[in-house]
């Protein structure tokens, strides 16, 4: 990728990121990154162009910090456990891959972004359907029932979920330290 693109992706992703996408204008971002608006015209269409580049770079991103995490331990019940102390490694500013918390990136562009057939909001949606699938990929390690299988999974993404927005909205930055538990009885884990 063209390093000025670049630039001007990873500079409106962390400010979108801080302040939220509808708080902050093209100018604020040509200003931070010190690239003309010539360059970001070339580059993107429109500002929804970049809010789409941002939301696949932060995907790039989250994915591939997501499967270290879980890649790190056994496939299966351990990889389960893992998501939820790679999540307590963020949300409490542990993981530099990751950079500061403030919360998820998709479900705060989403939130800004609810109309279902808006490409920022179907963008969001992939993301999460993305995560699912990693996560399903490791239930079926060890749940050979479709079903059974697709529920677990759907249960264990709620609660990744609901801790991501309990560490933003209420500063609880040990909610997934805290569901963790749940997660395990779920699975039939016993936590050591």
């Amino acid at each position: 990728m063209n390093s000025k693109k670049l630039a001007l992706i990873q500079t409106a992703m962390r400010l979108f990121y801080r302040k939220g996408i509808h708080a902050v204008g093209i100018n604020e971002v040509l200003k931070v990154s010190g690239i003309a608006k010539k360059t970001l015209y070339h580059h993107f269409s429109s500002k929804d162009d970049l809010i789409l580049a941002c939301l696949h770079y932060r995907d790039q991103l989250f994915i591939h910090w997501f499967k270290q995490q879980l890649d790190a331990v056994p496939a299966g019940k351990a990889a389960i456990l893992a998501i939820f102390d790679a999540l307590d490694n963020w949300f409490n500013n542990r993981s530099q891959a990751m950079g500061e918390f403030n919360g998820c990136f998709f479900i705060n562009a989403s939130a800004e972004y609810g109309q279902q057939d808006s490409l920022i909001y179907a963008a969001c949606q992939q993301h999460k359907s993305h995560v699912r699938t990693i996560i399903k990929s490791h239930v079926d390690n060890f749940e050979a029932d479709e079903d059974k299988s697709s529920r677990l999974t759907d249960n264990l993404c709620l609660l990744k979920e609901g801790a991501i927005t309990t560490a933003k909205v209420q500063a609880k930055l040990n909610a997934a330290r805290d569901i963790k538990p749940l997660a395990a009885s779920l699975i039939g884990h016993p936590l050591r």
